[in-house]
């Protein structure tokens, strides 16, 4: 594809634009940063939030009250406050029953954290393992303003859950975050906790070696990074057990573009049912973190949860002849994404990589929705997908966030990124699926256990079962999957002739036991069409500069102009007759795909009558198209020596946030490409679905 980049910028409004309807929401204004260390402020949104949840009964309160923290010399007294648990697919649930005054709640909420185990006395201080909280944060916590940047002393054991984002850097001993150890002399590693996921815990470890001398180490480091009074009261703090890290603040393209929208601008900042349990006068809070007191609770590990971490890092550590491949299933809102994070990062603190084949479109890991994709992992996964957007080793745009509609190109598509990989490659790879396990979901899973070898199949559920068969070995053998049938136990032939798939697998099944499982996420940014807008923004946001300034909105970026004739524009999702082909690709996200074969044209656009499976190398936005010259004008941030080798635009049902049409700054007027005056009941007005592949009750008896 030649490319050039456009000389001048292009018109916000031309004839060609094709106007879409965007639906507005209704929305609470945005609180700012500096109005959550309002106590009005709060108490207020508690107020507002008390008498919400009293329209609301269907949420299931609590009975028992929060109990007074033990080891304070005082008794301390009940608040009224509901016990809140924030689970692994981010939802969460906040109740009150209490009707005094707000300045009552906050002077009991305020003796309710005091103390942690921390004596306030000249001698040393006794720390209890535990959650670093309140008062005790004063204690093992100093800041440097003129750097800014916090140094905070753990001892073993101890956690801090915070909200919000920030820079850690290991000084002394180890950290624990999501499955990965950081230890002393390694980088620093960017923590993401944001409003959409369950929060990040940090989980002290302590020193790995009994034999040093903590007080001297521990002076000479505290030098680099504290003034004399702050590192003479931390010193006192370090024994042999304890962590020092360095927490700095953290500001990138992607959390700028993200804040710049009015709805996404307290995204990092805790949500409303943990209002209450932020703590907001802290050495800490400054930096862009907010710790939360221990009626938050982080990620939440059954005990087959951990078991199963246990038997597949072995496995792949070496106690299993060949290379792991994990395969991991089960329902919706189970916590598969939440398991498969953990899971690479306990692996990381063994191997340099793994290998990670994504087969769920909904949810994907590393690229917007409705992509197959191979990835190679060699970093840990601190934080939610939005956070580490990456381009694939290779991919396949297959354009909607399920399959239903296409089995076979789903499967075909799979099976072209397997190829793809290394066979001789040592490194374990982690399968993720869809949460469609009924039906033909289920025949896909039977299927793809026998595409692939696979040696471990782990199946998470809850409430005691797996909301689906099975996937044993033993069911296997009589199973029947949409291109499979019994009695066939191995992968197809094109497998068979370079991998020898095992005889068995191992089958572990996961009981998930967070409260909410099953259930998806009701408050703010924790739906699951959420969090493909935040996927693909943050994949936008690479068009950013990544120096500090200004966000500039997408119409201002100056585009990639692309002849027509040296492109195929293709529809993934629905038919669309070629006349109005343009009109629908027109301001909508592409994936820029490259064909096996050579774009021929006789003088105008090329369409393309089906959807290829070929590699997308990326994806940009059809940011308008001239047809007097013949040119589309594309937004990307694919690198222009890989854009050279794109030759087809492929359109899918993946839409652009409703955000990035409506806050365009700089109009008057009508907004282009967007309308509210659009009737779907009209003929016509919404796509023609087409299922291939899926049978008809009535041809279900004919097989």
């Amino acid at each position: 594809m030649k490319v050039n980049k456009h000389t001048s910028q292009v018109k916000g409004h031309s004839k060609s634009l094709k106007w879409k309807d965007v639906r507005g929401k209704r929305c609470r204004p945005p609180i700012t940063s500096s109005e959550l260390n309002s106590s009005p402020v709060m108490a207020t949104m508690i107020k507002e939030h008390q008498a919400a949840v009293k329209k609301k009964p269907a949420v299931k309160r609590l009975k028992k009250k929060a109990k007074s923290v033990s080891g304070s010399k005082k008794s301390t007294p009940q608040t009224g406050f509901k016990k809140s648990h924030t689970h692994a697919n981010g939802s969460s649930a906040f109740t009150m029953d209490n009707e005094s005054d707000d300045s009552q709640d906050w002077k009991a909420y305020a003796q309710s954290i005091q103390g942690n185990g921390v004596e306030t006395s000249d001698g040393p201080e006794t720390v209890r393992s535990g959650r670093l909280e309140g008062e005790s944060l004063h204690y093992c916590a100093e800041r440097d303003d003129r750097r800014n940047h916090a140094v905070l002393v753990m001892q073993k054991d101890q956690t801090l859950c915070f909200r919000g984002k920030c820079f850690l850097t290991c000084l002394y001993g180890r950290v624990e975050v999501m499955g990965f150890t950081i230890e002393e002399g390694q980088q620093s590693y960017p923590l993401f906790s944001p409003a959409s996921h369950c929060p990040l815990t940090i989980t002290a470890l302590g020193s790995a070696d009994d034999t040093r001398d903590e007080g001297m180490e521990a002076t000479a480091i505290l030098r680099k990074y504290l003034p004399p009074a702050s590192r003479k009261k931390l010193v006192r703090r370090i024994s042999t057990n304890s962590t020092v890290i360095l927490l700095e603040p953290m500001e990138t393209s992607l959390t700028r573009f993200l804040s710049s929208f009015t709805d996404l601008s307290e995204l990092f900042s805790p949500p409303m049912s943990e209002l209450m349990s932020a703590v907001l006068d802290t050495p800490l809070n400054g930096l862009g973190m907010i710790p939360l007191v221990s009626t938050i609770e982080g990620l939440s590990m059954s005990k087959t949860y951990r078991d199963a971490l246990s038997t597949v890092v072995s496995a792949c550590r070496g106690d299993m002849d060949g290379c792991a491949v994990i395969l991991v299933c089960g329902t919706k809102n189970v916590g598969k994404s939440t398991f498969i994070r953990t899971l690479i990062n306990t692996l990381l603190n063994h191997t340099t990589s793994i290998d990670y084949l994504e087969a769920d479109l909904g949810q994907t890991e590393f690229t917007p929705a409705g992509c197959l994709s191979l990835s190679t992992v060699r970093e840990p996964l601190l934080g939610p997908p939005f956070t580490h957007q990456r381009t694939p080793d290779h991919m396949i745009y297959y354009g909607q966030s399920s399959c239903e509609s296409d089995l076979d190109r789903y499967l075909e598509s799979l099976k072209s990124l397997w190829r793809r990989r290394s066979q001789s490659r040592e490194t374990p790879i982690i399968i993720n699926t869809m949460g469609w396990v009924k039906g033909f979901g289920f025949q896909l899973l039977v299927d793809m256990i026998r595409f692939f070898p696979v040696s471990h199949v782990v199946q998470l559920g809850h409430g005691g079962s797996t909301q689906c068969p099975a996937l044993t070995p033993e069911f296997l053998r009589t199973a029947h999957g949409c291109q499979t049938h019994p009695p066939a136990q191995t992968a197809l032939d094109e497998f068979t002739e370079s991998h020898s798939p095992p005889r068995s697998y191992v089958h572990i099944i996961v009981q998930s036991d967070f409260q909410g499982v099953g259930r998806q996420g009701t408050a703010k940014h924790q739906r699951t069409n959420e969090h493909r807008e935040l996927s693909l923004l943050a994949y936008l946001s690479q068009m950013q500069s990544p120096d500090p300034g200004p966000v500039r909105p997408l119409h201002c970026l100056t585009p990639y102009q692309v002849p027509q004739s040296a492109v195929a524009v293709g529809v993934t999702h629905c038919e669309v007759a070629p006349s109005h082909m343009l009109y629908a690709a027109n301001a909508s996200l592409v994936g820029l795909c490259c064909l096996g074969e050579k774009v021929t044209s006789r003088g105008g656009p090329v369409l393309l009558s089906q959807a290829p499976i070929c590699p997308c190398v990326g994806f940009g936005v059809l940011r308008g198209i001239d047809m007097v010259r013949g040119l589309y004008f594309l937004l990307t941030p694919v690198d222009p020596s890989i854009l050279r080798k794109v030759n087809c635009l492929l359109l899918g049902a993946i839409s652009l946030p409703s955000c990035i049409l409506t806050t365009q700054p700089g109009f008057e007027g009508e907004m282009p490409y967007v309308t509210t005056d659009y009737s779907f009941d009209l003929t016509g007005a919404g796509k023609l679905r087409v299922f291939k592949g899926l049978a008809r009750p009535g041809q279900i008896g004919m097989h």
